[in-house]
């Protein structure tokens, strides 16, 4: 009887070595110069751009596209967005986690902030990784926004955003501590990799 029982728990360790090591056989392990990383990293194509397709938080109207790209240690922001208040500005901030599965937003966690620095706008060196500042809607509620920033990545080392979240804000970032008295969240998409054909 526990013959069967055996066999399963060997087969489970063996496809545990397989996936948990990427190699077949746990003697490739022990060849000369063998890396696990550089199997992992060739695998994977650069991320050259990453997107946040933003929905409406529950009573709100707010959506559209933020996209990041990096060129040279500069990561570049784009953003359409729609259904804003007309003609005022809305904070948008990166958070901690593109967690969206609460109706209001809040399991995005509070802003990005790796480095533990206090909040600021764009412009203040110490501050929030995800201090991205404000948007100004038009008189339809619309925005094209376009900003750059130095102190983000798309994957790192520098204060990566991949997988966090964008948070759109009812009322403006007034730069006050600690999170810049923006109000509820009527936005948020989590941040993911763009398609590169498109």
């Amino acid at each position: 009887m526990n013959k069967p029982l055996s066999l399963t728990a060997g087969l489970l360790a063996a496809a545990y070595a397989v996936f948990s090591t990427g190699c077949a056989s746990s003697s490739c392990c022990d060849a000369p110069g063998h890396d696990h990383k550089a199997h992992a990293s060739a695998a994977l194509p650069p991320v050259k751009q990453l997107i946040a397709v933003i929905q409406p938080t529950a009573g709100n109207k707010c959506a559209g596209t933020v996209r990041f790209t990096e060129v040279e240690g500069v990561t570049y922001v784009y953003a359409e967005i729609s259904g804003l208040t007309p003609n005022q500005q809305h904070a948008m901030h990166i958070h901690e986690f593109g967690d969206a599965t609460s109706t209001d937003g809040t399991k995005a966690g509070g802003h990005y902030n790796p480095a533990g620095q206090p909040h600021g706008l764009p412009g203040v060196e110490t501050r929030h990784a995800g201090d991205l500042g404000n948007i100004q809607a038009d008189a339809e509620g619309k925005t094209v926004f376009r900003g750059e920033f130095n102190n983000i990545s798309i994957q790192g080392p520098k204060n990566p955003v991949i997988g966090r979240g964008v948070v759109i804000h009812a009322k403006p970032d007034d730069g006050g501590q600690p999170v810049g008295n923006a109000g509820p969240r009527i936005g948020f998409g989590t941040i993911g990799v763009a398609n590169p054909k498109q």
